[in-house]
């Protein structure tokens, strides 16, 4: 068997350790910064994101949140953690959008929080900037897709950029370097169970 057919029957065959390294490190190259998207209808596109955070910080970068939906009364555990660790946090929605009792003031804050967010990539003050849950006023017509898309092509060299939300738009996606999608297999959720502090906030 030749060294490339044992190499892809190590990619293929899951039931043993591979034996041949995947990729050819000669052939990376390194990148001042990075474009990141956790999408899909699974739970943990945020908690993964805040996790990278986590090195971020652990790197001494200078680290920012924007959260397009959860306001400043929601108290969780992630932003306080993440706060006593130096990680500047901005709350810029007023919840869920079935919880809104004006949509259109709604609409004004996340039209607000994107233009906050805007001008804090293009600063290049933080090395990591995460956009919690940005998809949903995308997709709802509340910030134009073109305009993020601007935004990220046109960010200074070494500011990296981590969006969230379900159903990231198309464009978004394109321009982004990784891209993950969470699937749902099971969740407590659809067994009748509340979400747990703790374990969800």
């Amino acid at each position: 068997m030749s060294e490339q057919e044992q190499g892809t029957q190590d990619k293929n065959d899951h039931s043993a350790p591979r034996t041949k390294r995947p990729y050819d490190r000669r052939e990376l190259r390194s990148a001042p910064s990075l474009v990141l998207v956790n999408t899909g209808h699974g739970k943990g596109k945020s908690t993964a994101a805040f996790g990278t955070l986590l090195r971020s910080r652990g790197r001494d970068w200078p680290t920012a949140v924007v959260q397009f939906l959860k306001s400043g009364k929601w108290r969780t555990g992630e932003e306080a953690m993440l706060r006593q660790l130096g990680v500047e946090w901005f709350s810029a929605g007023d919840g869920f959008s079935w919880d809104s009792a004006d949509l259109d003031e709604s609409r004004a804050k996340a039209v607000a929080a994107w233009a906050f967010s805007r001008e804090l990539i293009a600063a290049g003050a933080h090395r990591m900037v995460m956009l919690d849950e940005i998809s949903y006023p995308m997709n709802w017509g509340w910030i134009e897709v073109s305009d993020v898309v601007a935004a990220l092509r046109d960010r200074p060299e070494d500011v990296s950029v981590f969006l969230t939300g379900r159903e990231m738009p198309e464009p978004v996606i394109e321009v982004a370097d990784t891209v993950t999608e969470m699937v749902v297999v099971k969740h407590a959720f659809q067994q009748g169970i509340r979400a747990r502090r703790g374990i969800d906030y």
